[in-house]
């Protein structure tokens, strides 16, 4: 990997190997010019430069069972940590998040936790994955078509090419889009491919709430002799 590559050392291996040749691609050194130029002219990004590749390296390549996309991150004080849709411990979780937790707990009984702390999902192989990875506080969408789109869709290009089943939970069009060219069992290939209107408080009532995309991830996973995600978040953060 080359200095140049806007890279932190907090990443797993599995995907610093995976990724060898996007961290080394000029697109990565004209992202890491503009990060730096940004920091330098007073912008604060969100989430701190050590969490921008939180969800790779709490969920390795090998370990992928199932991918929930994400847009950009919040761009709020304290809440981004690197995965989508959640919010670090002690944050009040958001609009969208909340919807989650009541489509949990109508699907599968889950009970809705006091917070957004979603490390657990991803600790059992749970990619959270947002398509941009960094964001300016109070500017929604402010790093998008500087890089970050083309890196995470060879993130979802490795995860496709893996010889084992992932699911694929798309919210919203834009999700949707972003994994348009995942081998689905549809089309033959090996992955379930689960697509919704987005989470929030907009478009939830038109199809999210009561999709059962949880039951159907497990469903599927064990069907193939995978361990099914304990989605229940425990209550101790």
């Amino acid at each position: 990997m080359t200095s140049t590559a806007p890279v932190s050392p907090h990443i797993h291996p599995g995907w610093r190997d995976a990724l060898a040749d996007e961290f080394a691609a000029p697109y990565m050194a004209e992202l890491k010019a503009f990060l730096l130029e940004r920091k330098a002219a007073g912008a604060r990004i969100f989430p701190p430069g050590s969490q921008w590749f939180r969800a790779l390296d709490l969920t390795p390549p090998d370990q992928v069972r199932v991918v929930i996309l994400g847009q950009d991150p919040y761009h709020g004080p304290g809440q981004a940590h690197g995965l989508c849709f959640s919010v670090q411990p002690g944050v009040r979780p958001p609009p969208s998040l909340i919807n989650i937790y009541k489509e949990l707990e109508r699907d599968l009984g889950v009970t809705p936790p006091a917070h957004g702390f979603l490390e657990h999902w991803a600790q059992q192989g749970v990619l959270l994955l947002n398509a941009v990875l960094t964001v300016e506080m109070a500017e929604a969408g402010s790093h998008q078509g500087r890089g970050w789109e083309r890196f995470t869709e060879a993130v979802i290009a490795k995860v496709n090419a893996l010889d084992h089943p992932v699911v694929f939970l798309l919210w919203g069009s834009y999700a949707q889009k972003k994994a348009a060219n995942v081998d689905s069992i549809e089309r033959g290939g090996r992955h379930l491919v689960l697509k919704a209107p987005h989470p929030s408080p907009l478009s939830a009532h038109r199809g999210f709430l009561g999709c059962g995309h949880f039951s159907k991830a497990n469903a599927f996973l064990e069907e193939r002799g995978l361990a099914p995600i304990d989605w229940q978040l425990p209550d101790s953060r």
